[in-house]
C-alpha cells in the first residue's frame, strides 16, 4: 500500500513542470505582501496620493512584463537548451545583459524624451497623465525599470538553469522587502509620496541580490553566444507579451473606454471585482516560469514523445483549474469578495463565473503560447494574440448596452480565441513532426542572418 500510494503521489506530480511548487510558493508570499503594501498605503497616503502610487504600480507592471519577460524567457530558453547537451550558458547571460542595458536605456530615454517635449509644448508633462500631477514618482519610474530589468535576466538565468528555488525566493524576498519598510513608515506616520514610492521601486535589485547570495555555477564557460541566438526571436516575444498584457487587462481597458460619466461608478466597482477574478491568472505564472526551460529541454535532448506527453497531461491539468474556477468564482465569489473588500464588492456570481471562464482560457491560451514557444514558433503565438485582442473589441462593442456583459463577454471570446489560434497553430506544428535539429536550425541561422540590436 504505501509503495501505491508513492507512485500515486509521484504520478500526481508529473503534469506540473519543474519548479512549480518553489515558484508557487513565492508566487503566495509575492501576493499577500502586495495586498499588504496596497492596505498599509491607503491607510497612510491622502488619497490623491495613493492614487498616483497606484499608477506607478500599473504602469511598472504593464512596463516590466511586457519588455523584460520577452528577455527572461529567451535566456531561460537559450540556456536550458545549451544545459540539455551539456554547453555552458555563461555567454548567453552576458549578451542578454546588454541587450537588457540597452532596452532598458531606449525606454529611459523614451520617457524622460516624452517628459520634455509635452512641457516644452506647455503641458503639464507625463507625471500630470500618469501621477495624477505627482512628479516625484517619475524618478520612481525610472528606478523601477532598471531594478525590474536586473531582477527578470536574473530569473531567466536562474530558471534556464533549473535553480527554481531561489528563483522563488526571489519573488517572495521583493514582496518581503516592499513591505517591511512599508510598514515601518505607516508606523512612523510618514506620508511622503517619494519615500513609498522608493519603497515600491527597489525591493526588485535586493530580492535579486539575495537569490543569487552562495549561488554557484550559473554562467558556465562555452561557446560564444551571437545576438541572433536571443535576438532573432524577441521581436516577435516582445509584440506577442506586450499583446498578452492588453489581453489579459482588457476588461479593466474595456470598461473605462465604454463606461458612460454616469456609468464612472460601476466601473470601479468593476474593477475591484475583476483583481479577485485574476487570482488564477497570478498564481499560474508558477508553471509560466517552470515551463518554458522544461519543454525546450525536452526538445534539446530529443525527448520529442516525453514532450507531447508532457503538454498533453499539462492542458488537461490547467483545463480542470479553470473549470473549478468558475464554479468557485459563481458559487463562492460574491462572499469572498464582500469579505475581502467589504461593501465595495458589487458583482454578482454571474459577473465573476465570467471573469473566471475567461481568467481560465487566458492561461490556457498562455500554455499553449509557452509550448509554441518552445518549438519556435513565436510568429505564431504573436498571430494568437492579435486575433484574441481583436475578438475582444468586436464582441465586447457589439454585445448589447449592459456594460459589466459587454466586457466579460468579450474577455471570454477573446482569450478563447486566442486559444483556439494557439491550438491549431501547435497542432499543425507537431502534425508535421519535430525535426531533430529544431533547435539546432537557430545556429544556422546565426551563421547567415546575423542580427544586432
Amino acid at each position: 500500500m504505501a509503495s501505491r500510494a508513492q507512485r500515486l503521489i509521484e504520478a500526481a506530480k508529473k503534469p506540473v513542470p519543474e519548479g512549480t511548487y518553489a515558484v508557487g510558493l513565492g508566487l503566495v508570499v509575492s501576493g499577500i505582501a502586495a495586498y499588504a503594501f496596497q492596505i498599509l498605503a491607503f491607510r497612510a497616503l491622502p488619497k490623491a496620493e495613493y492614487t498616483a502610487l497606484n499608477g506607478l504600480w500599473v504602469i511598472a507592471f504593464v512596463l516590466a512584463p511586457g519588455f523584460f519577460l520577452p528577455l527572461e524567457q529567451e535566456v531561460g530558453r537559450a540556456i536550458a537548451h545549451r544545459r540539455a547537451q551539456d554547453v555552458g550558458g555563461g555567454p548567453v547571460v552576458r549578451r542578454a545583459a546588454l541587450a537588457g542595458s540597452l532596452l532598458c536605456a531606449a525606454l529611459i530615454f523614451l520617457v524622460l524624451l516624452a517628459e520634455g517635449v509635452l512641457r516644452a509644448a506647455g503641458t503639464d508633462g507625463l507625471a500630470h497623465s500618469m501621477f495624477h500631477g505627482k512628479a516625484v514618482l517619475l524618478p520612481c519610474l525610472v528606478l523601477s525599470l532598471m531594478t525590474y530589468a536586473f531582477q527578470h535576466l536574473t530569473r531567466g538565468t536562474l530558471s534556464g538553469n533549473g535553480r527554481f528555488g531561489p528563483y522563488g525566493l526571489i519573488l517572495a524576498a521583493e514582496g518581503v522587502y516592499r513591505t517591511v519598510p512599508a510598514l515601518i513608515l505607516y508606523a512612523a506616520g510618514v506620508d511622503n509620496l517619494f519615500l513609498y514610492g522608493l519603497v515600491f521601486a527597489l525591493p526588485p535589485v535586493f530580492a535579486s541580490l539575495t537569490a543569487l547570495y552562495h549561488q554557484h555555477g550559473l554562467m558556465e564557460p562555452g561557446p560564444e553566444a551571437p545576438w541572433s541566438e536571443l535576438s532573432l526571436n524577441l521581436g516577435w516575444l516582445f509584440g506577442g507579451s506586450v499583446l498578452a498584457q492588453l489581453l489579459s487587462y482588457a476588461p479593466v481597458i474595456g470598461i473605462l473606454v465604454l463606461a458612460t460619466p454616469l456609468q464612472k461608478n460601476a466601473a470601479a466597482d468593476f474593477i475591484v471585482g475583476f483583481f479577485l477574478a485574476r487570482i488564477p491568472i497570478l498564481l499560474f505564472q508558477a508553471v509560466q516560469a517552470a515551463l518554458l526551460p522544461k519543454l525546450a529541454g525536452l526538445i534539446g535532448s530529443g525527448r520529442h514523445a516525453d514532450f507531447k506527453a508532457g503538454l498533453r497531461k499539462l492542458l488537461l491539468l490547467v483545463m480542470g483549474v479553470g473549470v473549478l474556477g468558475v464554479v468557485g468564482g459563481y458559487i463562492l465569489g460574491p462572499t469572498a469578495g464582500e469579505i475581502l473588500f467589504g461593501n465595495k464588492f458589487k458583482l454578482s456570481a454571474t459577473d465573476l463565473a465570467l471573469l473566471a471562464a475567461g481568467s481560465g482560457l487566458f492561461i490556457l491560451a498562455l500554455t499553449l503560447a509557452q509550448a509554441l514557444i518552445a518549438l519556435m514558433g513565436h510568429s505564431r503565438s504573436t498571430y494568437a494574440w492579435i486575433a484574441g485582442n481583436i475578438a475582444f473589441w468586436i464582441v465586447a462593442v457589439a454585445s448589447g448596452h449592459n456594460l459589466y456583459r459587454r466586457v466579460e463577454y468579450g474577455f471570454v471570446a477573446g482569450c478563447g480565441i486566442a486559444a483556439i489560434a494557439m491550438w491549431l497553430f501547435l497542432r499543425n506544428r507537431i502534425r508535421h513532426g519535430i525535426p531533430e535539429d529544431a533547435l539546432a536550425d537557430l545556429v544556422e541561422q546565426i551563421e547567415h542572418e546575423q542580427l544586432e540590436i
